[in-house]
């Protein structure tokens, strides 16, 4: 349980400062296209996927130490596929243009992604 505080002290605060930054440039520099999704509907999705897989990482880190690897592989996949389900919409929608939507959704999931990595490579080595 201590391992997720302190995973928490991190992702939340690079979170809040990842969704103030897409919001500012958004708002700044893209005014005049519409996105699809909100800035902090994505961001919230990202947050408790990220969590969840997290979650997942540490039972299995404590219950099968020695198959960590393979399910934060396996959890990726899942990610994977919640992520294109979350974007079924964008994609159905009659948008002219989905790339700046797409964007937005997939800069964040790949950092998130690498901030998820570094944690999970952590918890593997510490065995």
């Amino acid at each position: 349980m201590q391992q997720f505080y302190k995973f928490l002290k991190i992702i939340i605060p690079f979170s809040i400062v990842l969704f103030f930054v897409q919001y500012y440039l958004i708002e700044t520099f893209f005014k005049n296209i519409s996105f699809y999704y909100s800035t902090w509907s994505i961001y919230l999705f990202h947050l408790v996927v990220t969590l969840l897989s997290y979650s997942f990482l540490l039972f299995v880190n404590k219950t099968f130490a020695d198959k960590t690897g393979f399910a934060f592989m396996g959890f990726s996949l899942i990610k994977m596929m919640a992520s294109i389900v979350f974007l079924i919409p964008l994609l159905q929608s009659d948008l002219k243009s989905q790339i700046p939507d797409v964007s937005a959704f997939f800069i964040p999931y790949f950092l998130f992604l690498f901030f998820e990595t570094f944690f999970a490579v952590r918890l593997i080595s510490k065995q």
